[in-house]
């Protein structure tokens, strides 16, 4: 049987924990969107170097853990005089792991479309810049869309790494939490919910919108 009386007692500080997380969760999703879609443009660029600085990028990102992108920005900034604190260090590390996923999804949406749209509009006198901002990318995105959905899920739970490095994240508060009251069991089952009350509607809102998306396609 839960305790809740934990629940209860500290409820500002698993309020507190969910707050920061809702709010890094948006820096990142929205920083990771950007940066991920810049990447993707890059690796189907014509021009050598951005294709392997985009490659190179992805690559590297996506075949090492979360958590050590996260340390290279919490210690290892500061040896070059950056100072970062554990919230900022965790939102930036979570976005540039991030976009390495979102840049493959963008990526397929992108080779997903006609390549006769981009000769196209290319004919019709628009740069390239122009016709994949314009023409290609609104097509690639709305393509994506499920996949995308998925990775800002799996962001949401990823955000649970700012409790290794002081993030002020809900991990973190309930660290706190179980060494003060040395409780353990019903004090990560808190956690849970919580999180839960986050990547539940969005699961559903992703389901939802692949049924729209195939309802459309039929």
């Amino acid at each position: 049987m839960l305790n809740f009386s934990i629940l209860i007692e500290h409820w500002d500080q698993y309020l507190e924990g969910f707050g920061n997380t809702v709010q890094v969760s948006l820096l990142a999703l929205v920083g990771s969107f950007v940066l991920g879609t810049l990447l993707a443009v890059f690796r189907i660029a014509p021009i050598r170097p951005l294709n392997w600085a985009g490659t190179g990028y992805v690559e590297f990102i996506r075949n090492i853990p979360l958590v050590l992108v996260v340390f290279i920005f919490y210690f290892g900034f500061p040896a070059i005089g950056i100072q970062l604190e554990g919230f900022a260090a965790g939102t930036l590390g979570l976005t540039v792991y991030t976009a390495a996923f979102i840049a493959e999804a963008v990526r397929a949406g992108i080779l997903s479309v006609p390549k006769g749209q981009m000769e196209a509009a290319r004919s019709s006198g628009l740069t390239y810049t122009q016709t994949m901002r314009y023409i290609i990318l609104p097509q690639a995105i709305k393509i994506v869309i499920p996949p995308l959905g998925n990775q800002f899920i799996n962001l949401v739970k990823n955000s649970s790494v700012l409790g290794v490095i002081a993030g002020l994240d809900l991990m973190y508060h309930g660290d706190l939490i179980s060494s003060a009251t040395a409780v353990v069991f019903d004090v990560y089952i808190f956690v849970a919910m919580f999180y839960l009350i986050l990547t539940v509607p969005l699961s559903l809102g992703v389901g939802y919108l692949e049924r729209r998306l195939a309802a459309n396609h039929r």
